[in-house]
Protein backbone atom coordinates (compact mmCIF):
# COMPACT_ATOMS: atom_id res chain seq x y z
CA UNK A 1 0.00 0.00 0.00
CA UNK A 2 2.93 2.12 0.10
CA UNK A 3 2.52 3.44 -3.96
CA UNK A 4 -0.98 4.53 -2.84
CA UNK A 5 0.17 7.58 -1.38
CA UNK A 6 -2.59 9.73 -3.21
CA UNK A 7 -6.43 9.41 -4.61
CA UNK A 8 -5.37 9.40 -7.77
CA UNK A 9 -3.00 6.21 -7.49
CA UNK A 10 -6.38 4.72 -5.94
CA UNK A 11 -7.77 6.16 -8.74
CA UNK A 12 -5.01 5.14 -11.11
CA UNK A 13 -5.07 1.53 -9.31
CA UNK A 14 -8.36 0.48 -9.44
CA UNK A 15 -8.52 1.80 -13.52
CA UNK A 16 -5.68 -0.51 -14.09
CA UNK A 17 -8.50 -3.46 -13.26
CA UNK A 18 -10.66 -2.07 -15.41
CA UNK A 19 -12.86 -0.01 -12.43
CA UNK A 20 -13.52 2.96 -13.37
CA UNK A 21 -14.80 5.32 -10.47
CA UNK A 22 -15.72 8.66 -9.23
CA UNK A 23 -13.26 11.08 -6.78
CA UNK A 24 -15.68 10.40 -4.13
CA UNK A 25 -15.28 6.89 -4.41
CA UNK A 26 -11.71 6.70 -4.63
CA UNK A 27 -11.13 9.51 -1.83
CA UNK A 28 -13.17 6.47 0.46
CA UNK A 29 -10.87 3.76 -0.47
CA UNK A 30 -8.42 5.93 0.18
CA UNK A 31 -9.68 6.80 3.70
CA UNK A 32 -10.49 3.06 4.32
CA UNK A 33 -6.54 1.82 2.99
CA UNK A 34 -4.81 4.74 5.21
CA UNK A 35 -7.36 4.29 8.62
CA UNK A 36 -7.68 0.67 8.76
CA UNK A 37 -11.40 0.96 8.34
CA UNK A 38 -14.25 -1.18 6.80
CA UNK A 39 -16.15 0.41 3.96
CA UNK A 40 -20.14 -0.01 3.68
CA UNK A 41 -20.97 0.39 0.30
CA UNK A 42 -25.02 0.82 -0.64
CA UNK A 43 -26.85 1.12 -4.25
CA UNK A 44 -29.18 -0.97 -6.51
CA UNK A 45 -27.59 -4.23 -7.84
CA UNK A 46 -25.42 -3.63 -10.44
CA UNK A 47 -23.89 -0.87 -10.26
CA UNK A 48 -20.40 -1.99 -9.28
CA UNK A 49 -20.45 -2.69 -5.45
CA UNK A 50 -19.33 -6.19 -5.55
CA UNK A 51 -16.52 -5.43 -8.32
CA UNK A 52 -14.64 -2.47 -6.31
CA UNK A 53 -13.94 -5.31 -4.25
CA UNK A 54 -12.39 -7.40 -6.61
CA UNK A 55 -10.42 -4.25 -8.31
CA UNK A 56 -9.24 -3.60 -4.82
CA UNK A 57 -8.01 -7.22 -4.11
CA UNK A 58 -6.21 -7.60 -7.58
CA UNK A 59 -4.55 -3.87 -8.07
CA UNK A 60 -2.89 -4.78 -4.06
CA UNK A 61 -2.51 -7.86 -4.65
CA UNK A 62 -4.29 -9.49 -1.92
CA UNK A 63 -6.20 -12.70 -1.31
CA UNK A 64 -10.44 -11.73 -1.90
CA UNK A 65 -12.30 -13.91 0.34
CA UNK A 66 -15.90 -13.39 0.03
CA UNK A 67 -18.77 -13.97 2.28
CA UNK A 68 -22.36 -14.40 0.43
CA UNK A 69 -25.10 -13.48 3.12
CA UNK A 70 -28.32 -14.97 2.69
CA UNK A 71 -31.42 -14.65 4.77
CA UNK A 72 -30.63 -17.36 8.16
CA UNK A 73 -26.98 -17.21 7.91
CA UNK A 74 -25.77 -17.28 11.80
CA UNK A 75 -22.26 -16.83 13.33
CA UNK A 76 -21.37 -20.14 12.72
CA UNK A 77 -21.90 -20.72 9.31
CA UNK A 78 -19.85 -17.57 9.25
CA UNK A 79 -16.57 -18.44 11.08
CA UNK A 80 -16.28 -21.94 11.60
CA UNK A 81 -18.03 -25.26 11.55
CA UNK A 82 -16.86 -28.75 12.32
CA UNK A 83 -15.61 -31.33 9.64
CA UNK A 84 -18.47 -33.60 11.60
CA UNK A 85 -17.91 -36.82 8.85
CA UNK A 86 -13.89 -37.03 9.42
CA UNK A 87 -14.95 -37.20 13.03
CA UNK A 88 -16.70 -39.74 12.64
CA UNK A 89 -14.71 -41.72 10.31
CA UNK A 90 -11.62 -41.01 12.88
CA UNK A 91 -13.76 -41.76 16.08
CA UNK A 92 -14.97 -45.65 14.26
CA UNK A 93 -10.95 -45.98 13.38
CA UNK A 94 -10.13 -45.33 16.91
CA UNK A 95 -12.89 -47.96 18.40
CA UNK A 96 -11.70 -50.33 15.92
CA UNK A 97 -7.96 -50.07 16.39
CA UNK A 98 -8.84 -50.22 19.86
CA UNK A 99 -6.98 -46.71 21.04
CA UNK A 100 -10.00 -45.25 22.15
CA UNK A 101 -8.38 -43.12 24.82
CA UNK A 102 -11.73 -40.26 25.06
CA UNK A 103 -9.65 -37.35 26.38
CA UNK A 104 -6.93 -37.71 23.69
CA UNK A 105 -9.39 -38.00 21.34
CA UNK A 106 -11.61 -35.33 22.02
CA UNK A 107 -8.14 -33.08 21.88
CA UNK A 108 -7.49 -34.40 18.27
CA UNK A 109 -11.48 -34.27 16.89
CA UNK A 110 -11.55 -30.62 18.38
CA UNK A 111 -8.34 -29.85 16.40
CA UNK A 112 -6.87 -27.67 13.61
CA UNK A 113 -7.48 -30.82 11.38
CA UNK A 114 -10.92 -30.98 11.45
CA UNK A 115 -11.94 -27.53 11.39
CA UNK A 116 -13.60 -25.80 8.02
CA UNK A 117 -12.75 -22.42 8.40
CA UNK A 118 -15.22 -20.22 6.85
CA UNK A 119 -14.50 -16.39 5.46
CA UNK A 120 -14.65 -14.81 8.52
CA UNK A 121 -12.08 -16.70 10.29
CA UNK A 122 -10.61 -17.02 7.39
CA UNK A 123 -9.96 -13.28 6.84
CA UNK A 124 -8.68 -13.56 10.84
CA UNK A 125 -5.75 -15.29 9.44
CA UNK A 126 -2.02 -14.31 8.64
CA UNK A 127 -0.87 -14.08 4.77
CA UNK A 128 2.20 -13.11 3.68
CA UNK A 129 1.00 -11.09 0.42
CA UNK A 130 -0.33 -8.85 3.29
CA UNK A 131 -4.18 -8.38 4.81
CA UNK A 132 -6.94 -9.85 2.58
CA UNK A 133 -9.96 -8.76 1.26
CA UNK A 134 -13.29 -9.47 3.21
CA UNK A 135 -16.07 -8.84 0.96
CA UNK A 136 -19.28 -9.06 3.31
CA UNK A 137 -21.97 -8.90 0.24
CA UNK A 138 -25.79 -8.17 0.12
CA UNK A 139 -25.92 -7.93 4.02
CA UNK A 140 -28.87 -6.55 3.87
CA UNK A 141 -30.16 -10.14 3.34
CA UNK A 142 -29.27 -11.12 7.02
CA UNK A 143 -31.17 -10.57 10.06
CA UNK A 144 -30.45 -8.26 13.28
CA UNK A 145 -28.75 -10.90 15.29
CA UNK A 146 -25.96 -11.87 12.56
CA UNK A 147 -25.66 -8.17 12.15
CA UNK A 148 -24.84 -7.87 15.55
CA UNK A 149 -22.48 -10.43 15.35
CA UNK A 150 -20.65 -8.68 12.81
CA UNK A 151 -20.47 -5.84 15.04
CA UNK A 152 -18.52 -6.89 17.48
CA UNK A 153 -16.46 -9.29 14.64
CA UNK A 154 -15.63 -5.64 12.92
CA UNK A 155 -14.91 -4.03 16.17
CA UNK A 156 -11.79 -6.28 17.34
CA UNK A 157 -11.25 -8.29 14.48
CA UNK A 158 -10.94 -11.54 16.65
CA UNK A 159 -13.35 -14.51 16.70
CA UNK A 160 -13.58 -17.16 19.38
CA UNK A 161 -13.62 -20.79 18.65
CA UNK A 162 -14.92 -21.98 22.12
CA UNK A 163 -12.75 -25.44 21.83
CA UNK A 164 -9.63 -23.65 20.36
CA UNK A 165 -10.00 -20.18 21.64
CA UNK A 166 -10.05 -16.99 20.55
CA UNK A 167 -8.34 -16.25 16.98
CA UNK A 168 -6.83 -12.53 16.81
CA UNK A 169 -6.24 -10.89 13.28
CA UNK A 170 -2.71 -10.18 12.81
CA UNK A 171 -3.25 -7.03 10.69
CA UNK A 172 -7.17 -6.33 10.27
CA UNK A 173 -8.35 -7.01 6.96
CA UNK A 174 -9.70 -4.72 4.48
CA UNK A 175 -13.42 -5.18 4.66
CA UNK A 176 -15.99 -3.75 2.20
CA UNK A 177 -19.59 -4.18 3.10
CA UNK A 178 -22.02 -4.43 0.27
CA UNK A 179 -26.24 -3.51 0.62
CA UNK A 180 -28.74 -3.66 -1.73
CA UNK A 181 -30.99 -1.79 0.55
CA UNK A 182 -33.82 -3.91 0.66
CA UNK A 183 -33.79 -2.86 4.53
CA UNK A 184 -32.12 -0.33 6.32
CA UNK A 185 -28.73 -1.62 8.04
CA UNK A 186 -28.52 -0.48 11.95
CA UNK A 187 -26.54 2.46 11.97
CA UNK A 188 -24.22 1.11 14.82
CA UNK A 189 -22.52 -0.63 12.23
CA UNK A 190 -22.96 1.80 9.67
CA UNK A 191 -21.05 4.02 12.42
CA UNK A 192 -17.93 1.48 12.35
CA UNK A 193 -18.09 2.54 8.16
CA UNK A 194 -16.78 4.68 6.00
CA UNK A 195 -19.94 5.10 3.98
CA UNK A 196 -20.61 5.44 0.09
CA UNK A 197 -23.55 5.29 -1.76
CA UNK A 198 -22.96 4.54 -5.29
CA UNK A 199 -25.15 5.53 -7.31
CA UNK A 200 -25.66 4.86 -11.71
CA UNK A 201 -23.22 6.36 -13.54
CA UNK A 202 -23.52 9.29 -15.78
CA UNK A 203 -23.21 9.07 -19.25
CA UNK A 204 -19.62 9.84 -19.90
CA UNK A 205 -18.65 7.54 -17.20
CA UNK A 206 -20.19 4.39 -18.10
CA UNK A 207 -19.39 4.80 -21.62
CA UNK A 208 -15.36 4.82 -20.18
CA UNK A 209 -16.91 1.70 -18.15
CA UNK A 210 -17.52 -0.14 -21.19
CA UNK A 211 -15.03 0.90 -23.05
CA UNK A 212 -13.14 -0.55 -20.34
CA UNK A 213 -15.22 -3.94 -19.97
CA UNK A 214 -15.80 -4.66 -23.55
CA UNK A 215 -13.10 -2.83 -25.62
CA UNK A 216 -14.29 -5.04 -28.77
CA UNK A 217 -17.72 -2.72 -29.35
CA UNK A 218 -17.18 0.26 -31.99
CA UNK A 219 -17.58 3.81 -30.56
CA UNK A 220 -21.13 4.01 -32.53
CA UNK A 221 -22.48 0.72 -30.84
CA UNK A 222 -21.15 1.62 -27.30
CA UNK A 223 -22.74 5.27 -27.11
CA UNK A 224 -25.97 4.14 -28.38
CA UNK A 225 -25.88 1.11 -26.49
CA UNK A 226 -25.41 3.64 -23.35
CA UNK A 227 -27.48 6.33 -24.16
CA UNK A 228 -30.42 3.53 -24.65
CA UNK A 229 -29.80 1.96 -21.23
CA UNK A 230 -29.60 5.57 -19.27
CA UNK A 231 -33.03 6.59 -21.30
CA UNK A 232 -34.36 3.29 -19.97
CA UNK A 233 -33.32 3.86 -16.16
CA UNK A 234 -35.79 7.25 -16.73
CA UNK A 235 -38.56 4.70 -17.21
CA UNK A 236 -41.23 3.79 -15.06
CA UNK A 237 -39.60 -0.09 -14.48
CA UNK A 238 -39.84 -2.92 -11.56
CA UNK A 239 -35.99 -3.51 -11.92
CA UNK A 240 -33.83 -0.85 -13.70
CA UNK A 241 -30.42 -2.08 -15.96
CA UNK A 242 -27.66 -1.74 -13.92
CA UNK A 243 -23.87 -1.19 -15.31
CA UNK A 244 -23.70 -4.98 -14.84
CA UNK A 245 -26.29 -5.33 -17.34
CA UNK A 246 -25.33 -2.52 -19.71
CA UNK A 247 -21.70 -4.71 -20.12
CA UNK A 248 -23.40 -7.71 -20.57
CA UNK A 249 -25.89 -6.84 -23.45
CA UNK A 250 -22.90 -5.41 -25.34
CA UNK A 251 -21.34 -8.34 -25.46
CA UNK A 252 -24.12 -10.14 -26.62
CA UNK A 253 -24.85 -7.46 -29.35
CA UNK A 254 -20.95 -8.41 -30.37
CA UNK A 255 -21.59 -11.74 -30.14
CA UNK A 256 -24.63 -11.15 -32.74
CA UNK A 257 -22.24 -8.97 -34.96
CA UNK A 258 -24.80 -6.15 -34.97
CA UNK A 259 -22.92 -2.87 -35.71
CA UNK A 260 -25.77 -0.82 -34.42
CA UNK A 261 -29.38 -1.00 -32.59
CA UNK A 262 -32.63 -1.49 -34.19
CA UNK A 263 -35.87 -1.59 -32.46
CA UNK A 264 -35.79 -5.58 -33.76
CA UNK A 265 -32.40 -5.89 -32.29
CA UNK A 266 -33.65 -4.57 -28.82
CA UNK A 267 -36.51 -6.65 -29.08
CA UNK A 268 -34.66 -9.75 -29.43
CA UNK A 269 -31.91 -8.80 -27.14
CA UNK A 270 -33.85 -7.61 -24.00
CA UNK A 271 -33.15 -10.55 -21.81
CA UNK A 272 -29.91 -9.43 -21.44
CA UNK A 273 -31.05 -5.65 -20.47
CA UNK A 274 -33.83 -6.47 -18.22
CA UNK A 275 -35.09 -9.49 -15.50
CA UNK A 276 -38.56 -8.91 -15.20
CA UNK A 277 -41.18 -10.35 -17.62
CA UNK A 278 -43.44 -7.09 -16.62
CA UNK A 279 -40.33 -4.64 -17.65
CA UNK A 280 -39.77 -6.36 -21.35
CA UNK A 281 -43.68 -5.91 -21.69
CA UNK A 282 -43.54 -2.53 -21.56
CA UNK A 283 -40.98 -2.25 -24.59
CA UNK A 284 -42.63 -4.22 -26.86
CA UNK A 285 -44.15 -2.88 -30.07
CA UNK A 286 -43.31 1.02 -30.50
CA UNK A 287 -41.79 1.73 -27.60
CA UNK A 288 -38.59 0.42 -27.95
CA UNK A 289 -38.42 2.43 -31.66
CA UNK A 290 -39.43 5.58 -29.62
CA UNK A 291 -36.51 4.98 -26.63
CA UNK A 292 -34.15 3.83 -29.14
CA UNK A 293 -35.01 7.34 -31.03
CA UNK A 294 -34.76 9.57 -28.07
CA UNK A 295 -31.69 7.94 -27.22
CA UNK A 296 -30.09 8.71 -30.42
CA UNK A 297 -31.60 13.02 -30.21
CA UNK A 298 -29.51 12.59 -26.56
CA UNK A 299 -26.33 12.17 -28.97
CA UNK A 300 -26.33 14.24 -31.25
CA UNK A 301 -24.33 17.26 -30.61
CA UNK A 302 -26.52 20.42 -29.91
Amino acid sequence: MQDLESIDAVQEMLGGQGYVCGRALATVVFLSLRLGRPIFLEGEAGVGKTEIAKAIAAGLGRRLIRLQCYEGLDASSAVYEWNFAAQMVAIRTAEAGGNADREVLQQELFGPDYLVERPLLQAMRPDPAGAPVLLIDELDRTDEPFEAFLLEALSDFQVTIPEIGTIVAPEPPIVIVTSNRTREVHDALKRRCLYHWVDYPDFTRELEILAKRAPEASETLSREVVAFVQRLRTEDLFKKPGVAETIDWAKCLLALDVLELSPQVIADTLGAVLKYQDDIAKLQGSEAKRLLDEARAALEPA
